[in-house]
């Protein structure tokens, strides 16, 4: 239908695989926050929790980008999606304790092999539009977003977590099969002519990074690539805490559930939309525009604060999840263009990029919330933000 933005077919399967990884997850990670601190944990150790997630993806990203000259990144995208669904089972049998905070490391390793196998293979396509393709890619988990947490909150009301956890780990085996037949079947026909399992040496991946640093270190890439980190950070403050900011404000997690499916339906129609906007403008031009809404509606809603209702809220994140989407794709699309002759690499810097954001974000909004509180820890990410895209454009100019 020529009212939808193209899509290839490696694209086309590379998102469906995002959509049920990040379906099986968000099945239960809405409530993970608040599960966090009913369990006797400290909004500082909220935050510690989500870093064990998140470094290290960003650790272990270029260790995998290596393997993936070596391996088929198929096999290692399937490996991904296998290692969420042991981590389901794992939180099933698994008490909090020490094996507990092991196992988000666990998942943290099993979100690299996923992204960066998955991430090198759409930059070693022969994309058309890489912009609109990693736009198409990061709208999954809004796609995910619109129906994982009900059908989530049926499960835990019916069967508690034990259930939900289980018809994850269903979910994730289902997606590692897609994987590694359909996946598999399109993606090495739309590849360039490297070799997807070279027998790449150590000084010769040593040598590859090298040259990879050497043109991040460029004008027309470092500034946007600062500005997009600044996002990440913000990601890592809202995504630790914006739930609780909900419940701050007196909202049920009926509310909150309802509130979470009805904005991700909404973004559905518009994100149609932004994808072919996106596809029509420059990355550079993406990521400073992105940037630019991101700040301004996290300022919007710490000065709102505790005057916010629903529908105050709603635009909020509305105006975010826009912001975000045109960041992302415009980064990972800059990428792809400035680092074409070494994808496997460009594909594990470009997953450093979001873990260590938002790890290091939600590490950082913990230490400081208490003495902020919520209201003035958006505007300060807001700020932030806004700073770090002024500063950016300099940096390109």
């Amino acid at each position: 239908m020529s009212f939808l933005p193209k899509i290839e077919k490696i694209t086309r399967d590379a998102t469906i695989s995002h959509f049920f990884l990040m379906f099986g997850y968000k099945l239960f990670s809405l409530y993970f926050p608040l599960f966090l601190v009913v369990s006797g944990l400290s909004l500082p150790e909220v935050g510690y929790t989500y870093l064990l997630i998140y470094l290290p993806i960003a650790i272990f990203a270029p260790l995998i980008g290596f393997l993936n000259h070596r391996i088929n990144p198929i096999i290692l995208a399937g490996v991904g999606i296998f290692g969420y669904g042991i981590y389901c089972l794992g939180m099933i049998l698994i008490q909090p304790g020490i094996l507990f905070y092991f196992l988000q490391v666990f998942l943290g390793i099993s979100a690299a092999l996923f992204f960066v196998s998955i991430r090198g293979i759409l930059m070693s396509a022969k994309l058309e539009n890489p912009d609109q393709a990693f736009a198409w890619f990061y709208s999954a988990p809004f796609y995910a977003n619109a129906i994982a947490p009900v059908v989530g909150s049926f499960f835990i009301w019916k069967f508690n977590f034990l259930g939900v956890f289980a018809f994850g780990f269903f979910i994730q085996i289902i997606n590692a099969i897609f994987c590694l037949t359909q996946l598999r079947k399109n993606s090495f026909k739309t590849m360039t002519n490297q070799d997807n399992r070279t027998n790449l040496s150590e000084n010769n991946f040593i040598k590859n990074y090298q040259k990879v640093f050497k043109k991040l270190k460029e004008k027309s890439i470092l500034g946007p690539i600062l500005a997009c980190f600044s996002v990440l950070l913000l990601t890592g403050f809202y995504r630790a805490f914006f739930v609780l900011f909900l419940k701050d404000l007196g909202w049920s997690q009926n509310l909150i559930l309802v509130f979470i499916s009805l904005l991700s339906l909404v973004f559905l129609p518009i994100s149609l939309f932004v994808i072919k906007r996106i596809g029509q403008l420059k990355s550079q031009k993406n990521i400073f525009q992105g940037v630019a809404i991101s700040g301004i509606f996290s300022i919007i809603l710490g000065v709102l604060g505790v005057f916010s209702n629903f529908y105050t809220i709603f635009l909020v994140k509305l105006g975010e999840g826009i912001g975000g989407l045109m960041s992302g794709s415009g980064r990972s699309g800059l990428l792809t263009k400035k680092l074409k002759e070494q994808p496997k690499e460009a594909g594990a810097i470009d997953t450093i990029f979001s873990p260590l954001g938002v790890g290091l974000g939600s590490l950082f909004s913990g230490l400081i919330i208490g003495f902020l509180g919520f209201s003035n820890l958006f505007i300060l990410g807001g700020v932030f933000v806004a700073v770090a895209a002024i500063i950016g454009r300099k940096l390109t100019r």
